[in-house]
């Protein structure tokens, strides 16, 4: 019942998609999709909900009359769906509301409405999906309507190459799942996933699919060093399509990645939590240095989503090493760490993404360096904007401190592991992950600092002001989300139990039951954390520190101007800027990881020309690993241009010597 009813959802956001094609460019089509969208997501959401506190034993399933003729289209709910499915429902639900406001100001709604609601119904299918081609149908219809949305200001700068890498990068990631569906479904084509889960892949094959689910579905969600599309992409969509695909379809990709390695796979061989862990390590800490060099809003955003599939791997890789030698508890507790990550950052990377596109409707601009002095012309979008960067930052009391905690707390369990490889890779990533969440709050500092706070760089920061009802209505929910999540954690825990014990046979202990809304991973002896507690008390000392100042405190007005380092210039290019914010981490970091070089034009004396200082920043991974790539194909394309132009009669002569040459291979094949 509860899967038909999200397909219905589905069937219903095609067909709004359709009527979407001939309204778009009536005033009224902005509020019919947008409108139509929020309540399919708010139904699916229902449906989803219904599934995951459900009987986790029966779950829901469909089958349809499509896809191959042998097998049809097979759907179904079981308790790991249900958890994605209400992750991209609740995306899709703020989307479609936030968008009710801000689709307002869109230049061509004609390239977004149709493609909106359609690719929202490729994400759910993607997640409801119970064989291999509905999965890869699916998956490749969410990778192109989402592209469609990427391109929708194709004439803007550098957007038409984004669109182009993401598609190039879409294309080789369906590739790669198509390669392990069908290593998965063997000779006998069983492309049901319950047929894949009786029939257990080899050791050869297992390695084979592995690397495969790595480079499909870790391109989709943005792995270091596939991650290459995702920060030129995200920026370049319409900013809540940009909560889309940075807080939702990233995770979607995950949910691919854990459906085929903890699902269908079997049984985790130890030295694959060794690949995971080291992967996403590494992609924590390259994602956050790399947000921290940018001045750009929306990519900073999409480099920090990067900073946070990292995370998530690491608590998935946790749980693989758990679970394949016995220790099914820590492997609850892990990846318990890495679903709530996956539903954090859903929440407060979309609340973010939201407060960049208020930004960017306020004021038209997305550099920092252009902008300032926002927390006085738009007072609500700065506090839920600072929300969602307290809550990145993984500081407590709101959600994401609890699931980089739980991360922490799966970390120290790595005295149980029995390899020496894990002995040694699991601190140093515990490392990486340490580092990696004291940066991102270096780097949300700069965010906010340099957005919101001082003094107006522009006209257009000074004339800011606030955005419509329907933006502030879809930022606050998610702002609520990140507070409620965080002060009371257990009912999260606790909601996610039926996932867990599905995945790994084990959960964590019953948080309900803990008295004052405490959680505790493990055991109360070990470890606990009260976020309710440490929310009152927060809230009690900043009141009676308020109080003490202003009964204790003198009455006297006192104005001064802030300080200014000795100098008298009041112009706002006096104030810190994102480039100088970040130079002592560059001076770090960059020379290692970016390749960092600051060029310094000093004029001589008696010129009054002002000094310059510009920065080189190098992508070394796609220096390394993708312009070679580049470089070879535009080299073959230009040296096999000439075929275009053959005469019929040289057309004719390639047909049949390549139709010779395949009778050749066949005849010697059998």
């Amino acid at each position: 019942m509860l899967a038909s009813v999200s397909l219905w959802c589905v069937a219903f956001l095609l067909t709004v998609a359709v009527l979407a094609t001939a309204i778009a460019r009536r005033p009224a089509a902005t509020p019919i999709v947008y409108g139509a969208s929020l309540a399919a997501s708010l139904v699916a959401l229902a449906s989803a909900l219904g599934g995951l506190l459900g009987d986790p034993a029966s779950p829901a399933t469909a089958i349809l009359p499509l896809g191959l003729p042998w097998i049809g289209a097979h759907f179904r709910m079981d308790a790991l769906a249900a958890f994605f499915l209400t992750v991209v429902n609740l995306g899709g639900a703020a989307a479609s509301l936030y968008a009710l406001g801000y689709g307002r100001h869109e230049s061509a709604p004609s390239r977004v409405l149709p493609f909106f609601p359609a690719f929202l119904a490729g994400m759910n299918l993607v997640v409801l999906a119970d064989d291999a081609f509905s999965f890869l149908f699916s998956w490749e219809f969410m990778s192109l309507t989402s592209w469609a949305l990427v391109m929708a200001h194709h004439r803007v700068a550098d957007n038409a190459r984004a669109g182009y890498i993401y598609l190039v990068m879409a294309s080789f990631g369906t590739f790669c799942l198509l390669l392990a569906f069908g290593l998965l479904a063997g000779v006998d084509g069983a492309y049901t996933f319950a047929a894949i889960r009786a029939d257990r892949a080899s050791p050869v094959l297992a390695i084979l699919v592995l690397a495969l689910a790595l480079l499909g579905a870790g391109s989709k969600a943005g792995l270091v060093p596939l991650h290459v599309w995702l920060p030129l992409a995200h920026p370049a969509a319409p900013s809540h399509v940009s909560a889309l695909m940075s807080g939702v379809m990233t995770k979607v990709a995950v949910y691919g990645f854990i459906r085929i390695t903890l699902d269908l796979l079997g049984p985790p061989e130890w030295w694959w939590a060794m690949v995971v862990l080291a992967l996403g390590g590494i992609t924590a800490a390259l994602g956050v240095l790399h947000a921290l060099m940018e001045h750009d809003l929306k990519r900073l955003l999409a480099y920090h989503t990067v900073e946070n599939i990292g995370i998530i791997y690491i608590g998935l890789g946790l749980a693989l090493a758990f679970q394949a030698n016995g220790v099914a508890w820590a492997a609850a507790l892990a990846l318990t760490a890495a679903l709530f990550h996956v539903f954090n950052h859903s929440v407060f990377k979309s609340l973010l993404f939201f407060g960049s596109g208020a930004v960017l409707t306020a004021t038209g601009e997305r550099d920092m360096e252009h902008l300032g002095g926002l927390i006085h012309r738009m007072p609500l979008t700065t506090f839920m904007f600072l929300v969602g960067c307290v809550a990145i930052s993984a500081l407590p009391p709101l959600n994401g401190f609890v699931s980089e905690w739980l991360t922490f707390q799966a970390i120290l369990q790595s005295p149980e592991l029995p390899q020496w490889g894990l002995k040694v890779l699991v601190p140093a990533v515990g490392a990486l992950l340490a580092l990696s969440a004291a940066l991102a709050a270096t780097c949300f500092v700069k965010a906010f600092g340099i957005t919101f706070l001082g003094r107006p760089r522009t006209p257009v920061a000074a004339n800011a002001q606030e955005v419509d009802r329907f933006s502030i209505a879809a930022m606050s929910l998610f702002a609520a989300l990140c507070l409620l999540a965080g002060i009371l954690p257990g009912l999260v825990i606790d909601g996610l139990m039926p996932v867990i014990v599905s995945l790994v046979g084990e959960r964590m202990p019953v948080q309900i039951a803990v008295p004052w809304l405490s959680i505790v991973p493990i055991a109360e002896s070990r470890s606990s954390y009260n976020g309710l507690l440490v929310f009152v008390f927060i809230g009690a000392s900043a009141s009676l520190a308020i109080y003490a100042i202003h009964r204790v405190a003198s009455h006297a007005l006192r104005r001064g101007p802030a300080w200014d380092c000795g100098s008298p210039n009041r112009s706002p290019t006096t104030q810190y800027t994102s480039g100088s914010f970040a130079q002592p981490i560059r001076r770090v970091f960059g020379t290692v990881v970016f390749r960092a070089r600051e060029h310094v034009e000093m004029p001589p004396p008696g010129d009054s020309h002002s000094a310059r200082m510009h920065v080189d920043l190098r992508d070394l991974v796609w220096e390394i690993l993708y312009a070679p790539v580049a470089g070879v194909v535009t080299f073959v394309a230009d040296r096999i241009n000439y075929l275009q132009f053959l005469t019929i009669r040289r057309y004719l002569r390639l047909v049949f010597l390549a139709l010779i040459a395949l009778l050749t291979v066949l005849g010697v094949w059998l």
